[in-house]
């Protein structure tokens, strides 16, 4: 037994190791550019290292919660102001997500299958190799910390009533009440929570039971209080830019539900988020072999759910029917918008039933085929050819990720690369220079000035500590010297680049890498 978990130690590490180097190789230039929603959250956490203020919610940019931002604030503490220090924190949690699943997974199924320290592998290396989770992972995006906040709030939970013991439920309350500081759809945890004590309540002891969920209730409740607080002052914050993608804002919400409902059950295998920033535009969220374990490992849970209502097996009514509710649970965010359908980022909740599903699935069809390898020879070539399996579905994501979908043009116009090379091109300028960027682009407004320009500020910052440049729209041209002065435009606009030749006949236009520059010497 204990060279059995020597071993199982050993793959874990690899497991890890793998799940870092997805995360964290490249993290530089891979996505390219930097989305003015990453630069915003960076620009936030800069103000806090320059104020010391915290904020438990933003209500700039549509409104995010606070605890995304003060994770960057320590990571630009230690490592600097940089996209790297930006985008390290999802990779860190990504990986940990990873170790989460690992532990979850097992402690699900050890009681209903003797192989479930082999299945919890499985479903953690597929997780780690996950195009889908790795792509959020290296985004600086608040919604990666869905994942691993419910993970490990999930496992500490049924560690407590699994093993009787309260105190795995105070820790459970921790990560479950910090969730609550991530992203809007973490908030359908609540109906999660609900299931799950549901579940236990039929087959825990009274006082065990309610010793446990008091314990984890009143933990949440303490932990969430001051974000419940902020949002009974500000009631506009609560839903946020919700309410504007639901699908009861439309004129007919039941077509557009069950519109989004197939959008959505259809991601997995068929036709995934068509947003270049989430993904291979169009691309199924599973690569094939892994879709394909996936519904088998879905189809797999069902029966065991319905046999264990029928043999009356406790054990497996709980995890089949736990799995199967995160599932459904956490596709409802997605499901119930009709706006950018499917939307991976808003279904993020859903990745770990998906892949614990996918292990299942797996380890099933492994068994199934092994049982035609009998000798010693033919046990080899076998775990052989599933080694090659699992190399090759790594070595998929990994071009995919990084080469087919990583250098793509849409991919660095959908991370805005032009106007990271804008501020690139105004940190070399002369101290003297007056530089003006003109903010022709659409967006919510921040200080007055539309969301676009957050890119260019963070690379100004991430220099100088301060910007440089001088922000306007496009009706403020007359704010402008008239000597040693150079213009950037955020996008082409032949009208304002004519704009521009009248007022200063004297200057000229560069073409630059992505962008034009206007210099009046």
């Amino acid at each position: 037994m204990a060279v059995k978990n020597k071993k199982i130690i050993i793959f874990l590490l690899i497991i890890l190791a793998i799940a870092t180097f997805f995360r964290f190789w490249s993290l530089g230039s891979v996505p390219p550019g930097l989305y003015p929603d990453e630069a915003m959250n960076g620009n936030d956490a800069i103000t806090s290292l320059e104020t010391g203020n915290y904020e438990l919610f933003y209500p700039e940019n549509n409104g995010r919660e606070g605890l995304f931002v003060w994770l960057l604030f320590l990571s630009f503490k230690v490592l600097g102001v940089s996209i790297v220090a930006l985008r390290a924190v999802p990779a860190v949690f990504g990986v940990l997500t990873v170790l989460g699943l690992y532990f979850l997974t097992k402690i699900l199924l050890e009681k209903i299958d003797r192989d479930a320290k082999f299945i919890a592998l499985l479903s953690s290396l597929l997780l780690a190799v996950s195009f889908w989770h790795v792509n959020f992972s290296r985004i600086g995006f608040r919604a990666i910390l869905v994942p691993f906040f419910l993970v490990f709030g999930f496992y500490f939970l049924n560690k407590a009533f699994m093993e009787k013991k309260w105190a795995f439920s105070v820790v459970s309350g921790i990560f479950l009440g910090l969730g609550f500081y991530t992203y809007i759809s973490y908030r359908f945890v609540i109906f999660l929570f609900l299931l799950n004590v549901i579940v236990w309540w039929f087959f825990s002891k009274r006082k065990q039971f309610i010793k446990i969920t008091a314990f984890c209730i009143i933990i949440t409740f303490i932990v969430a209080l001051p974000l419940g607080i902020y949002f009974l002052k500000n009631p506009q914050d609560f839903f946020g830019r919700a309410s504007g993608v639901s699908v009861f804002s439309q004129e007919n919400p039941v077509y557009e539900l069950g519109k989004s409902l197939i959008f959505h059950l259809g991601m997995f295998n068929i036709y995934g988020d068509a947003n270049w920033r989430h993904n291979f535009a169009g691309s199924p969220q599973l690569l094939w072999p892994v879709g394909i374990l996936f519904l088998v490992g879905f189809v797999i849970s069902v029966k065991n759910l319905i046999k264990g209502i029928k043999e009356k097996d406790n054990q497996k009514k709980i995890t089949s029917g736990l799995l199967l509710g995160w599932f459904s649970i956490f596709l409802l965010p997605g499901v119930l918008t009709y706006e950018g359908i499917p939307h991976s980022l808003r279904v993020i909740g859903v990745i770990p039933p998906v892949y614990i599903f996918s292990g299942i699935g797996g380890f099933w069809i492994t068994n199934l085929i092994r049982k035609f390898f009998k000798s010693k020879k033919q046990i080899i070539f076998f775990s052989v050819l599933i080694a090659i399996f699992l190399l090759t579905i790594t070595f998929s994501q990994f071009t995919k990720y990084f080469y087919l979908w990583g250098k793509t043009e849409e991919t660095e116009g959908a991370f805005s690369k032009n106007y990271v090379k804008i501020g690139k091109y105004i940190n070399i300028l002369p101290s003297d220079k007056n530089i003006y960027v003109v903010v022709n682009q659409s967006g919510v407004l921040v200080e007055n000035i539309p969301m676009p320009a957050q890119t260019i500020q963070f690379i100004e910052k991430a220099e100088y500590g301060k910007t440089k440049a001088i922000y306007l729209l496009p009706d403020r041209l007359n704010e402008i010297k008239e000597e040693n002065s150079a213009i950037i435009p955020m996008g082409k606009d032949n009208s304002l680049f004519l704009e521009l030749y009248n007022k200063f006949p004297e200057g000229n236009f560069q073409k630059k890498d992505y962008f034009w520059v206007f210099n009046i010497e």
